[in-house]
């Protein structure tokens, strides 16, 4: 990691922000048929542009949007350039608000930087952070707790078929004997050899998830995922005591102090920040390290076209989560190619990454047609 000031010379001029909600080729469920990209660009006064982005895949991405074009971009308009510098003042200076939506609108912002800081050296962002591996394994991940038994089947023989070197799969919607039939069939189709996950989005109480996770331990469980509220630190901390399987948080802890407490108090076995809801790579670097630090592996949370990026970047990460049909490509959302490559069941950066590498469409098609025009204009005009 560089040292603050050394990054890139100049002051920032403008900053704006566009919005894309592509469907989802495979919806995430009733209630996130299509994901949200804020597209973010930071022009400097010397001419140069960062790109970056920003996401959230069900609600807030016009208050996202907003608060890019309303508050943040005040904030930074004459500051210095150098990402490690400034993210800690905005952080403070929007604090009133707390996290969420101004976290993640931040990241808009912090990613748009951190290209432009790359680019300025002729460098990928994984260069200019030190890369540590060349390519990494990858394992498949479907929001699939809403699919039937045979739907659930033939992904997870999709990822067998593709090389990749386990699976996640959601669990905890119908009950302990539906999750152990459906773990098991998962398990049968993946053989002993490759690694199996599970996520319950926080759908149960400390005292279900003690009891539903010795129960599904008998499949050789790699980590359980966010088995309860994701801000319950004792809560974390009493099913840890209970099980053997690790237990993985973090892609809904918005910030690095919340990170920092989670850390220090070993209530994780496995770190997943989300690089954008966390605020972007200038806090997610900090939380990795901190991870690291104490013996805690970190799992960069969905987002591989980013993730990957940073994955291969950072000492002891074993391989990255590519969700079935919900990279940018598939989303088509893209300009250029993506700068993560995913063949053989492994992913790796292309040769002629330039900063983050991404370069996203201006097409309005990719809106949903439940929006209408009165709110498309609202979403992609000042």
């Amino acid at each position: 990691r560089r040292e603050p000031g050394l990054i890139v010379s100049g002051n920032i001029l403008d900053v704006d922000a566009r919005l894309l909600s592509p469907i989802l080729p495979r919806p995430w469920g009733a209630e996130a048929p299509h994901n949200h990209i804020i597209v973010t660009t930071v022009t400097l006064d010397s001419g140069e542009v960062g790109h970056g982005f920003t996401w959230t895949p069900t609600i807030g991405a016009t208050a996202i949007l907003s608060f890019i074009r309303d508050d943040l971009r005040s904030l930074v308009v004459g500051e210095a350039a150098d990402p490690q510098s400034l993210w800690p003042r905005i952080a403070w200076a929007i604090r009133e608000v707390g996290n969420g939506v101004s976290s993640i609108a931040l990241a808009g912002i912090d990613l748009a930087l951190w290209d432009l800081a790359a680019r300025s050296e002729g460098q990928s962002l994984t260069s200019s952070l030190g890369q540590k591996h060349d390519t990494l394994p990858l394992y498949g991940s479907g929001v699939n707790v809403h699919y039937s038994d045979d739907e659930l089947a033939a992904q997870t023989q999709r990822w067998v078929d593709a090389g990749y070197v386990g699976a996640k799969i959601k669990v905890g919607r119908d009950g302990l004997e539906n999750d152990v039939r459906r773990v098991g069939l998962v398990r049968d189709i993946l053989g002993p050899d490759r690694t199996l996950m599970i996520d319950a989005n926080q759908r149960w109480s400390v005292a279900e998830a003690i009891e539903h996770i010795t129960v599904l331990e008998q499949f050789g469980l790699e980590w359980i995922e966010e088995p309860i509220n994701a801000n319950d630190l004792a809560g974390h901390l009493e099913v840890k005591k209970h099980i053997s399987t690790p237990l993985a948080a973090g892609e809904s802890l918005f910030s690095r102090e919340r990170f920092a407490e989670f850390i220090d108090a070993n209530a994780l076995d496995i770190a997943q920040p989300n690089v954008t809801r966390i605020g972007g790579v200038t806090p997610f670097l900090e939380v990795a390290a901190r991870a690291h630090a104490q013996g805690i592996r970190v799992v960069p949370h969905l987002l591989v076209d980013l993730s990957a990026q940073l994955a291969f970047a950072l000492p002891g990460v074993e391989a990255l989560e590519d969700v079935e049909d919900a990279d940018f490509e598939a989303l088509g959302i893209l300009a250029a190619p993506s700068p993560v490559l995913r063949t053989g069941g492994r992913g790796s950066l292309r040769g002629d990454v330039q900063g983050i590498g991404l370069s996203f469409v201006n097409d309005l098609a990719l809106i949903p047609e439940s929006v209408s025009n009165e709110q498309l204009t609202e979403m992609v005009t000042e």
